[in-house]
């Protein structure tokens, strides 16, 4: 079971002075930034997934800008991701059309033909078929046929299975060295079973599994057991967008034979508890909340403030200051762990006193936190890890500020996971 991650230009730049808060002298993003795999030792994944909806193109804009869209398309994704064969060798590069991004809209903004192209200009080892994603899904006891269902799950159906019937087609093209992945798409386990079987049957022989992003563990369960139950063993399984990587086992039961996800850098930045990951003791994924001291003259909310009145941004220079020096004082073994928290519990309440009237709520929930970021300091997690991200940003790698640092934190997370993957394939083989 392999890992693929889902890049969405997701670089760092090496040089980042954290006490400055400012990147290296002469930095050019495309030029010195490094992805993950650059910046570690070691890949933290076993391939590199890039959606076209990402990458953007005249007809539906993405994350790229105009300069690397073209780049990409002229130098392959392997040279724009610095990502080479003779380096990672057996690298899955895994294309798809990003549904999720064109979700809105009535029909998919790509075709068959434009889809192969882009994946054989990019040198794709894989490529999904233009799919349009279906969240409309049944729970447990209700067993809608294709007649049941609403207007637009059935075209969304129709489209994903006449894209994939057309993409076969032109994708042979391509050459013996890429693999066309048919999507696919439906409202229930019985539907996406159905779905799986056409593909099969039109010459599919790796199938990926979209839509399930928002659905539970359980029903993950029941779609990939009725899927295995239907089509032949031989036939290969990726699972599009896994973000419950916590339940491994389920997909090693149901033999998936590759994932992708982007949810351990996410979670560093997105998640409310879950920034910094370790495994612990037990072989499992245990994690730490990340402490939060923003930049008081960039952060949103300390601009509104100053903008009302209600505080002076002076005096949030000032908090902001010795929150950051009380955790690296506290890092240092320069200054206790109480010492440390009173300074940065001073700024998160300035920061978050006036979210709840009631000062009984605002006292409760000042408590909480200062127990939640004392399990993190006093714990010291980052003395613990040897990965490079550990090694040179120290504390700063538990500190939720700016984007360099949270993804930092972030490639931390993809180290441990993918450490914590490959301990799990070990115990399996």
């Amino acid at each position: 079971m392999r890992f693929v991650f889902a890049d969405s230009i997701d670089t760092i730049d090496p040089l980042y002075d954290f006490v400055a808060d400012r990147n290296g002298l002469g930095r050019l993003v495309h030029r010195d930034d490094q992805y993950p795999h650059e910046f570690l030792e070691k890949a933290p994944y076993d391939g590199i997934l890039i959606s076209r909806a990402i990458v953007g193109d005249a007809a539906f804009p993405g994350k790229y800008s105009e300069a690397q869209m073209m780049r990409f398309r002229r130098e392959g994704a392997r040279k724009f991701l610095r990502y080479p064969l003779a380096k990672f060798p057996d690298s899955m590069l895994v294309g798809d059309c990003g549904a999720f991004n064109y979700r809105n809209l009535p029909e998919p903004p790509y075709h068959a033909d434009d889809t192969a192209e882009f994946y054989a200009d990019a040198g794709f080892t894989h490529g999904c078929s233009p799919d349009h994603v279906i969240f409309d899904f049944d729970e447990v006891g209700l067993v809608r046929r294709f007649r049941d269902v609403p207007v637009d799950v059935r075209r969304r159906f129709e489209i994903t299975q006449q894209n994939a019937v057309e993409f076969l087609k032109v994708a042979k093209k391509i050459g013996k060295d890429f693999t066309p992945m048919g999507v696919i798409q439906g409202w229930s386990a019985d539907s996406m079973a159905d779905a799986a079987m056409n593909l099969v049957k039109m010459g599919y022989r790796y199938l990926a599994i979209g839509g399930t992003v928002p659905l539970k563990i359980d029903q993950i369960q029941r779609v990939l057991s009725t899927l295995r139950s239907a089509i032949p063993s031989r036939i290969r399984l990726h699972l599009l967008g896994f973000g419950k990587i916590e339940e491994l086992a389920v997909l090693e039961r149901n033999k998936v034979n590759s994932f992708d996800t982007t949810s351990p850098l996410l979670r560093a930045f997105k998640d409310a508890k879950k920034n910094y990951w370790v495994r612990n003791s037990s072989g499992e994924l245990s994690y730490y909340t990340a402490i939060r001291i923003p930049q008081a003259t960039e952060n949103n909310k300390l601009k509104q403030k100053a903008c009302e009145g209600s505080l002076n941004q002076e005096v949030a220079r000032r908090l902001e200051s010795a929150a950051l020096e009380g955790v690296r004082d506290y890092a240092a073994r320069k200054a206790g762990l109480e010492e440390c928290l009173d300074a940065v519990m001073d700024y998160w309440v300035a920061l978050n006193w006036d979210a709840d009237p009631s000062m009984t709520s605002r006292s409760q929930a000042a408590l909480r936190q200062r127990e939640v970021y004392a399990r993190t300091l006093s714990e010291r997690p980052w003395e613990g890890c040897d990965c490079r991200v550990c090694r040179e940003a120290g504390v700063e790698a538990v500190i939720f500020r700016t984007s360099n640092r949270n993804k930092r934190r972030g490639i931390h997370n993809l180290h441990v996971f993918h450490t914590h993957l490959n301990q799990f394939r070990e115990e399996l083989a």
